[in-house]
């Protein structure tokens, strides 16, 4: 470690912060994870790996970066799906980070330890880690908060209410002096103005570019390289699948598309701009939307995964998706100097196949902005609340005329077809009634024929069926009947 630039400083030597101190690596491998490098180059044992896919928890790491007010922001995530280089500019901490010695515990540490909340210890690590986000973040500490922090990490031994217990009681304890958080801020001061990374192994190459225009280049020469955002999907694509990517273009420098624009008719959001920093701009927009974005994956996946990159990669089970295409949402896409804007509708093309021109990239996202007689849900059905896959998920949105008829009838349901898809068969049987029961049964007809939903291991053929219609049932209920019979606009279930 050392706390000075190296007189060989390259485009080829990655910086980072741990502890307070830089970190210089030359020519990473690009798809080698943190995990592996915490674990077996530092060596630091406690962070541990279980799932290998950004499920357990084991693995949580926390990174940190300086905001506008130089001030750190602390994130936790999974380190056995984040690629090494990714760490370029950023800080790391890992649970060795957190006391100097056993008997110099940090507040979170030393809650857990007098609550009880450890027993075999494999997954407390990353208990810990979670909880450290949270409370550097000054985060309140009740019960559905903590519950949102923590739901990227199971436990295996003492079950979840002692750590519950752990989490409420951690700002009791006295306050630890930041001197780690101003060592750490004048530390990433030190590498804020490094060179773009542009990384050659023996068969891996990573770029990182540090404007959009050095991106747009990129992408344009290099058509077949992998685009980088989040990492959460092209992470398993190498624990998992092993696939070798020869050649990455990684977005995590490219502040450009990390903004968020809130226009008086829509919301302009940048295809790198992460889950957790999306969320809450969504949720005022659309406070429709807050279940089931809280039920995206977890917060550790959050905190990493971005809405572009959800939208780029096309999972017909992509949670976001349904609730985006009900609202109409554009996309800007960019080959080189040139921009064009696709509405999201006629993006997806096929499984796994897009409208995206060869060189061409998802640069920004465009959701327009709430009507006053607009009306909206979104439904997750899963087996189980938190961190599930989606066996149906459905986005509705319905402008109700003076008169009563509807308007602008948009339908979008995930997992019901080989892609996030919109009913428009069903759009056009609603278009211009009055919703009564003899305009629902036809346009439950009409679903019939948008949607030929498959079985698998999450839910039969005839379940999704059933449930995608009773969902339109429930949407156009609420339509007529807002507030009433307890309906929620999000619901979850159990497939079949």
């Amino acid at each position: 470690m050392t706390n000075t630039p190296s007189p060989t400083l390259s485009s080829s030597t990655m910086r980072f912060v741990l502890d307070g101190e830089i970190v210089e690596i030359e020519n990473p491998t690009p798809t080698r994870t943190v995990l592996q490098y915490i674990r077996e180059d530092l060596p630091r044992t406690g962070t541990k790996e279980g799932c290998a896919e950004g499920d357990c928890g084991a693995c949580t790491v926390v990174l940190a970066e300086i905001t506008d007010a130089n001030r750190l922001s602390y994130r936790a995530v999974n380190a056995c799906i984040q690629f090494l280089p990714t760490l370029q500019g950023k800080a790391l901490f890992t649970v060795e980070s957190l006391a100097p010695s056993v008997n110099d515990l940090h507040p979170v540490q030393q809650s857990m330890v007098d609550h009880h909340a450890s027993q075999c210890g494999f997954c407390t690590p990353g208990f810990v880690m979670s909880l450290y986000a949270h409370y550097q973040n000054e985060q309140p500490t009740d019960r559905k908060t903590v519950d949102e922090a923590l739901s990227g990490n199971l436990c295996r031994c003492t079950g979840y209410r002692p750590i519950l217990d752990a989490a409420a009681s951690m700002h009791g304890y006295t306050k630890p002096t930041d001197e780690l958080a101003r060592k750490t801020i004048a530390a990433l001061g030190g590498i804020a103005g490094d060179l773009p990374l542009a990384i050659t192994t023996r068969n891996q190459t990573y770029h990182a570019p540090a404007t959009i225009d050095a991106l747009a280049t990129l992408v344009e020469t290099h058509p077949k390289a992998t685009i980088l955002a989040g990492g959460t999907d092209a992470g398993l694509w190498v624990t998992k699948k092993q696939i070798h990517l020869p050649h990455i273009i990684s977005l995590s420098g490219v502040a450009e598309l990390k903004s968020i624009d809130e226009q008086a008719h829509q919301l302009d959001i940048g295809c790198a701009v992460t889950f957790s920093q999306a969320l809450p701009v969504l949720q005022k927009a659309y406070p429709e939307l807050q279940e089931l974005l809280t039920r995206f994956a977890s917060t550790p996946i959050r905190n990493a995964a971005t809405l572009g990159g959800n939208v780029a990669n096309g999972s017909p089970i992509g949670d976001s998706m349904p609730a985006l295409l009900a609202l109409d949402t554009n996309l800007v896409l960019r080959k080189g100097p040139q921009t064009r804007t696709l509405a999201l509708s006629d993006f997806y093309l096929g499984y796994q196949h897009n409208a995206l021109a060869e060189g061409e990239f998802v640069e920004r996202i465009i959701i327009p902005t709430r009507r006053a007689e607009q009306h909206v849900a979104t439904y997750k059905l899963s087996k189980r609340f938190d961190q599930d896959i989606s066996a149906v998920c459905a986005g509705f949105s319905i402008d109700l005329a003076a008169d009563g008829s509807a308007e602008n009838v948009r339908i979008a349901f995930g997992g019901m077809a080989a892609i996030p898809q919109r009913g428009t068969a069903c759009e056009q049987a609603l278009t211009g009634t009055r919703l009564l029961q003899a305009d629902l049964d036809g346009a439950l007809e009409a679903l019939k024929q948008d949607y030929s939903p498959i079985s698998d291991m999450r839910a039969s053929s005839n379940y999704r069926e059933r449930a995608a219609a009773n969902l339109l049932r429930r949407f156009i209920h609420n339509v007529k009947s807002p507030g009433q019979g307890g309906l929620s606009q999000s619901v979850y279930s159990y497939g079949r």
